[in-house]
């Protein structure tokens, strides 16, 4: 049924659920998966004393670098055909229309995608990528919520 599944990743469990999400239905629906990272831009405060923007965004570089690496080692693992792309926002962009732009790009039958499950103020001033993919997305969007590991998280701890 689906044969190319975009997944957004950011490192958090929730985007790992996702993606380990993905991963299974690849294998039983033999899809390949694009596993999709955001480098976000984030405030560039120039005139604060001591502030350096490049290291943020070198870390977020880093971390996308090492989250691909990560994806594509569980790919092969798993016998899972795709790539990891990484792209950078500008500061005008809405990452949620990013990765609805990439899934078509990549002609996906599917996106998923890990949603934090926050409330209230912080779903107010946060935002919800994951909401506004559902509502303007044009093909089937699957949200592992972020509750979807608490049963095995107890049990651990």
């Amino acid at each position: 049924m689906f044969k190319r599944i975009l997944v957004a990743i950011d490192g958090s469990r929730t985007s790992e659920r996702a993606f380990s999400a993905a991963l299974d239905l690849a294998v039983t629906h033999q899809a390949v998966v694009q596993p999709y990272y955001v480098v976000e831009a984030g405030p560039m405060y120039l005139d604060v004393p001591g502030y350096d923007p490049s290291s943020l965004h070198s870390s977020l570089m880093e971390q996308g670098a090492s989250l691909a690496r990560e994806a594509a080692a569980q790919m092969t693992a798993r016998g899972v055909t795709g790539e990891v792309v990484t792209v950078e926002a500008t500061a005008s962009d809405d990452v949620a229309s990013l990765i609805i732009q990439a899934a078509h790009a990549f002609d996906a039958d599917l996106i998923i995608m890990g949603t934090h499950g926050r409330k209230g103020f912080q779903r107010l001033i946060l935002g919800s990528v994951a909401e506004r993919c559902l509502r303007q997305a044009t093909l089937p969007v699957l949200l592992i919520p972020s509750a979807a590991g608490g049963a095995e998280e107890k049990a651990t701890a």
